[in-house]
């Protein structure tokens, strides 16, 4: 191998274990960063069964779902998931993190002609055995200002929310996406 290819290779293999490193120094010891926020998904016993990582990109934001364990009811189906206004899952049905995002004033829906609102968020499925794996991306928020986007990591933070019914994407206000059943606090600005 060429010196050239080989550095390359080299810069290439750091560059991948770059992505799985650890937190950088500058996070708050809660899963914060400039470009990066983890935040614990929790059902309505309480139980923890997954995380919710956001990545900041230079147009938009990922988000990625990964738990285990979701209850029996919610298996083998979609399920709507929205951006709420405030990091609190306090609530036992969830209400207590508020309405979507939605400083646009838009309609919800991604298939709505007046809309999608800035909570919006594709349908996630639940495997059969209680599995939940699901990536999306949104151009509507940002984490920390870095886009003219609403900022999850506000004073008052946000929560994602996953319904017990699948969102229509154009019904009014929530696509028909039901109860909340489960729900993520993504931290407040510190």
């Amino acid at each position: 191998m060429s010196g050239e290819a080989e550095a390359l290779t080299r810069d290439a293999d750091v560059a991948q274990d770059d992505t799985m490193a650890a937190p950088d120094p500058g996070q708050d010891g809660m899963g914060v960063s400039m470009d990066r926020t983890t935040a614990t998904l929790i059902d309505r016993d309480r139980n923890e069964v997954g995380m919710v990582t956001f990545h900041q990109g230079p147009e938009g934001v990922v988000v990625q779902i990964e738990a285990d364990g979701i209850g029996e009811g919610a298996r083998g189906s979609w399920h709507g998931a929205h951006l709420h206004e405030t990091a609190d899952c306090s609530a036992d049905d969830f209400t207590s993190s508020g309405s979507h995002i939605n400083p646009s004033g838009n309609a919800h829906g991604l298939l709505n002609a007046d809309g999608p609102d800035n909570a919006d968020l594709p349908n996630i499925w639940v495997g059969d055995d209680g599995t939940l794996r699901a990536q999306a991306y949104t151009t509507r928020v940002s984490l920390s200002g870095q886009t003219d986007a609403p900022s999850l990591l506000d004073a008052d933070g946000s929560a994602v929310v996953i319904h017990e019914s699948p969102d229509d994407y154009e019904s009014q206000p929530i696509g028909g996406a039901g109860a909340r059943i489960l729900c993520a606090e993504i931290g407040a600005a510190q």
